[in-house]
C-alpha cells in the first residue's frame, strides 16, 4: 500500500519489486500522498475486528460442554471453511503446545491504528462498530482477563511480535 503520484510510484516500483515476496501481487498505489498510510490504517481496523470475533468464538467454545477441543475446532476451519485464513493459521500455531492458551495473558494492547480509523471513519461518516467494538474490548482487557482476549494476544504475538507480558495479578 503505497501513496503518491503515479509516475513517483512507476519511479520506485523496481524496489517496491525486489522487496515484495515472490509472487506477491499485494502492492497497489492505493492514493496520492497519505494513502499507502490510510490504507493501511483500514487495514489493521479491519483486522482488530477479525482477531476479535475469532477470540469470542474462541471463548464461546471454551465456555461450552458441547466442545471437548476448541483449539482442534478452529484449527480445522484452516482448510475449506469460508473463515480460513492466515490468522487461523497463526492460531493453531500459539494453540500447538497450549491449546486452552493458558500461558498467554489475556491482555491485548492497542497500537492506535484501529483508534485512528474509528476517529476518521466518524469524521468521514462512515460507522464502525465492529473495528470500534474490538478497539473497546482491547482497551477493557487492560484490567481484566479473558479467552477471548488470550486468542487476540496470541495472534498478534504470532504475526507482529507484539508480546504481552503476564499481569501481576
Amino acid at each position: 500500500m503505497v501513496g503518491g503520484s503515479k509516475d513517483d510510484f512507476e519511479h520506485v516500483l523496481p524496489i517496491f519489486d525486489s522487496l515484495k515476496p515472490e509472487g506477491d501481487d499485494g502492492l497497489v498505489l492505493a492514493g496520492p500522498v497519505g494513502g499507502g498510510h490510510f490504507a493501511k490504517m483500514v487495514h489493521n481496523g479491519i483486522e482488530y475486528g477479525m482477531m476479535q470475533a475469532l477470540g469470542e468464538g474462541f471463548e464461546t467454545m471454551m465456555r461450552s460442554d458441547l466442545i471437548d477441543d476448541p483449539s482442534g475446532v478452529m484449527a480445522s476451519w484452516r482448510q475449506g471453511s469460508v473463515v480460513q485464513s492466515w490468522l487461523l493459521d497463526l492460531f493453531a500455531l500459539a494453540a500447538d503446545d497450549d491449546p486452552a492458551l493458558r500461558s498467554v495473558p489475556p491482555v491485548a494492547n492497542e497500537s492506535g491504528e484501529a483508534k485512528w480509523m474509528v476517529a476518521a471513519a466518524l469524521e468521514l461518516g462512515v460507522p464502525t462498530p465492529a473495528t470500534a467494538a474490538a478497539l473497546w474490548a482491547r482497551q477493557v482487557s487492560r484490567g481484566a482477563g479473558s479467552d477471548t482476549l488470550r486468542v487476540v494476544s496470541a495472534l498478534r504475538a504470532e504475526f507482529g511480535g507484539h508480546v504481552t507480558k503476564r499481569n501481576s495479578r
